[in-house]
């Protein structure tokens, strides 16, 4: 996968078999999850979980979470992807395509195989049938994403560790992929993780699963900081009771993202006549992807903005697609800003909701000391009319996706340190 879309899966390819049930993240054992926020138990769900992350928008170009699998547990590093709900990891079998050490990669038992009975394996081809021959074969699945990676294997069953923050422990037996047959496109090398955390707008994902069986509340949120890692949080307990601005998820029942909109793009306090925008809430891409009016109007208003501004024109660097030198090299964001105006996306279904998208959550520096636009033209890529918010736009924001209220909300936040009780 290319650096500029390796993280952006899932969007408009699609998974020809389904997932019904996939894992929880495992636990981290710092002593500083002690103090974060409890409701009380009077409903029947039991707490809510959360996790550190690791990664970066650049030079990484995706944030994981190390989750425990198995008895006894092992820990894998997957990628957090809300922008598809299908989760697998490295399998140890006859692999194609896997990155990691073998002493790194899922080993199956025969007893974890799900096959063709399994109600699992049927909710996998809803509204149609597993194509199996026999009712005992094995389940396989196999999903395309959009930047023409793919994973194809098995679903298996097995044990998940989770600590959840009110103290308790829990190891319930879940079903994920295991997947043995991965494929990266691009010139780049595929990405280090282990597998992929589906956490999409679906039935199939994993916060879904843990709300069916009473453990939490169909609600995830995440804080990506712009200096790298974060957190990860699975329930309702972390959601800010004030502060937070709400928009209405997409009402279409097939659509498996965490679509919002309608939106308009507005520069520096002035609206661009583009209006209209359906927005993609996506941590599984690094960078935002307009269509192409949008992106085109952005980067028309941006170059007019920089003119007799001390900036040229840095074609030379191929980080992304439209870069920026300086007098001297830039070391952060911090050292250009000031030469940049904010976008603003104003939802126009939702009363004063806007999510604010100031330079540092459009522009990144890159290794030659140039700042370069990480807004892309999403139809170049084969997203056709879909606008993606990516992780660049997402940073030092806690970013909430209610599945029980269906809303999506965000605020800004200290993405560095952990909610306090």
């Amino acid at each position: 996968m290319t650096k500029t879309t390796k993280r952006m899966k899932a969007l408009v390819g699609f998974i020809f078999l389904v997932l019904f049930a996939t894992f929880p993240a495992c636990f981290s054992q710092d002593s500083q999850f002690s103090h974060v926020l409890t409701k009380s138990a009077s409903n029947r769900f039991g707490s809510s979980a959360i996790f550190l992350l690791q990664g970066n928008v650049y030079p990484l170009g995706y944030y994981s979470v190390h989750i425990k699998i198995g008895n006894p547990p092992k820990v894998y590093d997957l990628d957090i992807d809300t922008g598809s709900d299908f989760t697998w990891v490295q399998c140890d079998a006859p692999c194609t395509g896997c990155t990691k050490p073998r002493h790194l990669l899922y080993k199956p038992k025969p007893n974890n195989l799900v096959n063709c009975v399994d109600p699992v394996c049927a909710a996998m081809y809803l509204p149609g049938k597993p194509q199996c021959k026999d009712p005992k074969e094995q389940c396989d699945y196999q999903v395309n994403y959009a930047d023409q990676g793919s994973s194809l294997g098995v679903i298996v069953k097995d044990n998940f560790p989770l600590r959840l923050v009110n103290g308790s422990n829990i190891d319930p037996r879940l079903a994920f992929g295991c997947g043995y047959n991965q494929k990266y496109s691009g010139s780049h090398s595929p990405p280090s993780t282990a597998g992929v955390l589906g956490l999409g707008n679906g039935k199939v994902n994993i916060v879904s699963q843990l709300r069916n069986i009473g453990i939490t509340k169909n609600v995830l949120g995440h804080c990506l900081s712009e200096r790298g890692g974060g957190f990860l949080f699975f329930g309702d307990d972390l959601v800010p009771s004030s502060g937070i601005v709400w928009t209405p998820i997409s009402s279409n029942p097939t659509d498996k993202h965490y679509s919002s909109g309608p939106a308009e793009l507005v520069f520096g306090g002035t609206s661009t006549g583009v209006k209209g925008l359906t927005m993609i809430f996506d941590s599984g891409s690094s960078y935002t992807y307009f269509n192409s009016q949008a992106y085109q109007a952005t980067v028309n208003l941006i170059k007019k903005d920089l003119n007799g501004k001390p900036l040229k024109d840095a074609a030379e660097d191929k980080s992304l697609s439209i870069c920026w030198k300086g007098k001297k090299p830039f070391k952060s964001v911090g050292d250009v800003k000031n030469y940049f105006k904010p976008l603003v996306l104003s939802f126009t279904n939702a009363k004063n909701v806007q999510l604010q998208l100031s330079p540092e959550a459009y522009l990144i520096v890159t290794r030659h000391g140039n700042a370069c636009l990480g807004i892309l033209n999403g139809s170049e890529v084969g997203l056709g009319n879909l606008n993606i918010i990516g992780d660049i736009s997402m940073q030092d924001k806690m970013v909430v996706y209610d599945n029980e209220k269906r809303q999506i909300g965000w605020a800004p936040a200290n993405c560095d340190r952990l909610p306090k009780s």
